[in-house]
């Protein structure tokens, strides 16, 4: 009987062991979601793929900051990856599959890249979290300029040459002139920077004649007077006081308009409740006074989605892209 109670217990104690086990093995796979509740491990790394000043890296810095507004005691370090007119960053943020303590503030690049680029990403690779709006582009030329309309640019390229800068081969400027020349018939002759400040740099030191950028980084020259703005890439005019005034391109006859979208994407493969941790926290984001200050102060256009619809967006656009290239 001893023996038999021995045994007996050892079996119990073996079965408590096993079951422990599958317990925690099944809390680890699902840490965050199915019940069990994530949080960032330290602080969390917002990789912005292009350099100080630009769109993006202000996009990412807003986002961090107003992360860290919502989530209590969350930290979030902005660190930039320059090269390969984004792809050195989106590459390093591939290399974080996985890890749901990175995150990225995406734009068309994510979309545009893997189309006219040999990498070893699309946005399938990511995890959509947040689109928090569209942002238009307006071409600029220096105060100077003869030119008065997106139309008297077009023209021009057609007899001459037309020196156009853009922020990387697959930002949404050089989609804008592409699906310009497309629909004109114009031609462009391109020079790349690798953010929208030194893009804004070439055009105020007259190295190009002609930029597409955003409102948002463009607005503090148009008031100074440094800069004019010729059209915007919009389906309609802003209703900002500031830029109510810019005619739209289609109003000039050049059937263009076409968003850059402002987002936040986290690594590919990590669990649910990593995901919907990050999906929950933006949602208390785009709430928040922070994010309207930054939707204004950026001129965005807010159209907010998360998860699952913002999934359903990029495919959309996407195919969108595709189609403008020929692709």
């Amino acid at each position: 009987m001893k023996r038999n109670s021995l045994l007996l217990t050892a079996v119990v104690a073996a079965s408590v062991l096993i079951l422990t086990a599958c317990g925690e093995a099944k809390g680890q796979k699902s840490a965050g979601g199915d019940g069990e509740t994530f949080k960032p491990k330290g602080n969390v790394t917002m990789v912005v793929p292009y350099g100080a000043g630009g769109g993006s890296d202000m996009s990412g810095r807003s986002i961090a900051a107003g992360l860290e507004a919502v989530v209590p005691g969350l930290r979030i370090n902005t660190e930039n990856r320059v090269g390969g007119s984004g792809a050195v960053g989106y590459s390093y943020f591939l290399s974080k599959t996985g890890d749901p303590n990175y995150l990225l503030p995406s734009e068309t690049a994510l979309l545009a890249l893997p189309l006219n680029t040999k990498v070893a990403f699309d946005y399938t690779r990511f995890t959509p979290i947040m689109k928090v709006g569209d942002d238009f582009t307006l071409a600029v030329v220096p105060a100077n300029s003869p030119w008065t309309t997106c139309a008297d640019v077009v023209n021009a390229s057609k007899s001459g040459r037309v020196v156009a800068g853009i922020s990387g081969v697959t930002g949404l400027d050089n989609v804008v002139f592409t699906l310009t020349e497309q629909d004109t018939g114009a031609k462009f002759d391109r020079v790349p920077f690798e953010s929208g400040e030194e893009l804004l740099a070439a055009l105020l030191g007259n190295q190009i004649q002609v930029a597409s950028l955003n409102p948002g980084e463009v607005v503090e020259q148009l008031k100074a007077g440094k800069l004019k703005a010729l059209c915007a890439f919009s389906e309609k005019r802003y209703e900002y006081p500031e830029l109510k005034d810019i005619p739209t391109a289609k109003e000039q006859g050049i059937d263009v308009a076409f968003a850059q979208f402002r987002g936040l994407i986290a690594p590919g493969g990590i669990s649910d409740g990593a995901r919907k941790f990050w999906i929950d926290a933006s949602r208390k984001f785009i709430e928040s006074d922070k994010a309207k200050q930054y939707i204004a102060s950026n001129y965005l256009q807010p159209n907010a989605l998360f998860g699952d619809d913002f999934t359903a967006y990029l495919k959309e656009n996407n195919d969108m892209l595709k189609k403008a290239q020929g692709k």
